[in-house]
Order: C-alpha cells, then sequence, then structure tokens
C-alpha cells in the first residue's frame, strides 16, 4: 500500500511581540514563503500539518501545556527579554533550533527557504503499550492496536527481552527486516520504504526484534518512529517496562501511552509503580484493565490505585491461545480485544480542535 505523499501547508507563526512579528514577515518575504498568524495554540490537525511553526517563548510553553506531541520543523524564537530558557522548552517539542532575533535573521531565512520537512497526514502518530508487570498480555495488545488501526499500521518491537512480535502475526519465517538488519544511525527513513522492507500481515509491517536479544539504537528508534508518524502511519510500540533509554524515549515520542493491567492485587501494585516511571515521560497516558479479577476488583478500583484515568476494561479473550499457537492473532468482530484497541484508537485519534 502506497502512501501519499502531504500537501505542504503554510508557515504557521504564534507571536505575541511587535520586534518577532516584523522579523518574521522580513524573513519570510525574503525566503518567498507563506506565512499564517495564529493567535492561539494550533489544533492537532494543524500542529501535524504545518511545514514550519514559527513560536515564541510564550507559544513554545502553551503548546506544551496544551500536549502537543514533539515534532520537526518547529523553531523558536526569542527576543531576549524571556525569563523563561528558550532551549528547555525547544527540546520538550522537539525544535532543532533557537533563534535569537534579529542577530539571527540570517538564519532564519535560510531555515524558511530549506522546505524542512511536512509532516504526516494527520492520521499518523505513536501509541506506546507498556505492560503493568510482566505477563499482562501487553505485546499482544500491541498488536491487536495495530491490527485494528486503519487504514495501515507499525508495529514496532522495544522489548529485546521478549519472544519477538513477529510470532503474533504467524510472521516468524517471513522475509524482511528485523532489528539487528537495520542500519540507521539517527537520519531520515521513509516510511514507504520501510514497510517494503519489513514483514507484513494485512495492513501491519512488524519491525521485530531479532534472537539475539540486544536492543535498538536510540537514534534508529526515534527515525523509525517518526518515520511512520510522518509518512500517515499509527506507530504502535511494545515498550519495554525495563527503564531503558529506548524505552523512555519511546515514552517521549508517543502520542499516547497505554498501560495494561489485569485486575488483580500484585498487578495493581506493579502497574502504579511503572506509572509512576510514565508520569515524568508523557502527559498523555491512560489505563486499559484486563479482567477477570480473582478478587472482585473492578477496573474503576484498579484506576484508583494507580492514579491513572481508565480508558477501558476487557474480559478474557475466548480461544486466544490456541490462534496465537496455531495462526497468529486473529480478531473477530465480537473480540474484546478488538474492542478495547478500537477504544485507544478512538483516543489516539482525537485532536484538541474537535476533529477526529
Amino acid at each position: 500500500m502506497g502512501i501519499d505523499e502531504p500537501r505542504p501547508e503554510p508557515v504557521l507563526s504564534w507571536l505575541s511581540g511587535p520586534v518577532l512579528r516584523g522579523e518574521v514577515s522580513r524573513a519570510t518575504a525574503a525566503a518567498a514563503v507563506a506565512v499564517e498568524e495564529l493567535d492561539s495554540a494550533p489544533g492537532r490537525g494543524q500542529w501535524d500539518r504545518a511545514r514550519t511553526l514559527l513560536l515564541d517563548v510564550e507559544a513554545a510553553g502553551a503548546c506544551i501545556e496544551a500536549g502537543l506531541p514533539r515534532r520537526g520543523g518547529v523553531l523558536v524564537l526569542s527576543d531576549g527579554s524571556e525569563g523563561a530558557d528558550p532551549w528547555q522548552l525547544a527540546v520538550r517539542l522537539g525544535a532543532e533550533h533557537v533563534l535569537a532575533l534579529p542577530a539571527d535573521a540570517a538564519q532564519l531565512v535560510r531555515l524558511l527557504g530549506s522546505a524542512p520537512r511536512a509532516t504526516g497526514a494527520g492520521t499518523g502518530g505513536v501509541v506506546a503499550v507498556v505492560g503493568g508487570k510482566g505477563g499482562v498480555g501487553a505485546s499482544v495488545f500491541a498488536a491487536a492496536v495495530a491490527a485494528c488501526a486503519q487504514p495501515a499500521a507499525l508495529l514496532v518491537d522495544l522489548d529485546p527481552m521478549g519472544a519477538g512480535l513477529d510470532l503474533m502475526f504467524g510472521l516468524e519465517r517471513a522475509s524482511g527486516l528485523r532489528w539487528p538488519d537495520l542500519r540507521l544511525q539517527g537520519g531520515r527513513v521513509h516510511a514507504a520504504a520501510l514497510r517494503r522492507a519489513l514483514p507484513s500481515k494485512g495492513g501491519v509491517s512488524v519491525l521485530s526484534s531479532g534472537r539475539d536479544l540486544a536492543p535498538p539504537a536510540e537514534p534508529a528508534v526515534r527515525a523509525v518512529l517518526e518515520a511512520g508518524r510522518d509518512g500517515g502511519l499509527v506507530v504502535v510500540c511494545d515498550v519495554s517496562r525495563s527503564r531503558s533509554p529506548v524505552a523512555e524515549l519511546a515514552l517521549e515520542l508517543a502520542d499516547l501511552v497505554v498501560l495494561l493491567a489485569t485486575a488483580d492485587v500484585s498487578a495493581c501494585a506493579a502497574a502504579a509503580r511503572a506509572a509512576a516511571w510514565i508520569l515524568p515521560h508523557n502527559p498523555n497516558r491512560c489505563l486499559v484493565v484486563r479482567g477477570p479479577s480473582p478478587g472482585g476488583l473492578r477496573a474503576t478500583d484498579i484506576s484508583a490505585a494507580v492514579g491513572l484515568p481508565l480508558l477501558t476494561s476487557m474480559r478474557p479473550e475466548p480461544g486466544l491461545a490456541r490462534r496465537l499457537e496455531h495462526s497468529g492473532l486473529v480478531l473477530g468482530r465480537r473480540s474484546p480485544l478488538a474492542a478495547a484497541a478500537g477504544a485507544v484508537l478512538r483516543v489516539h485519534n482525537l485532536r484538541p480542535d474537535g476533529a477526529a
């Protein structure tokens, strides 16, 4: 399945001071690019599709508070009068440049003229799935979310101690690249080319761990996640509970982090610790509870104890172990897994401006 190239959008600017407005006006004219001025935080659709975003320090802070995800093509502009550290805000937004105007006006013109990358078509994004403890079924749930994503998904294995996500779809003998085969040093990778190189089933392309337990490098993980997101794919990551740099990078790049817990006391305690780990890395997080509960705990009880909003709960999936053993993950129309995965995708697809 091909992926359409996104339509370039005008440069978006959200600036409050007349000095910065004047400098940006001159720079965009010199670079011969269109600019659209905003007077409030961009909606998620605007944020995803914009070619470049020009933000002053106050606007950058407001975008962070609005929960907008990290992306490329963000320039933070300063006139030197701000008390906040512009670089701290820039890092949190994924911005590559902080420019002090008017001193850096020539650099601003060059950056505007170099056509920074456009982001995806607005349907792409990153969902990170984390198990509250080992054995709760996080890998299966991540595979279910990817299987339910439309029109295409990239399932990324970030648990080197797991069995390998290619097993979930019966692709363990299929040709295609795994993490050890992927040689990336942080450069760009094209989403369509990546999908063609990976084993796939239906609309799901799977980047699985190898059998040597070696974790992928951080630059490669960033390149893959950003390529999928910017190519309009739903990227679903099965994130290890180990507190590694790669796991924490995935949490920070995710639009939504889903913590999966079972409905028992020990799982609840472990999930609370996992939630405390997730909290500093991403504000957009929720809980999915898998039943049944041997002691009668309700999903709302688990949510209150863990300290995360409850997205949904699900009953056991009939015949799941047998299907995984013989044919890989297949979800029926009445599948509890599919229903819970659909709830995750509906939340992920919400936009701050109300558009799906």
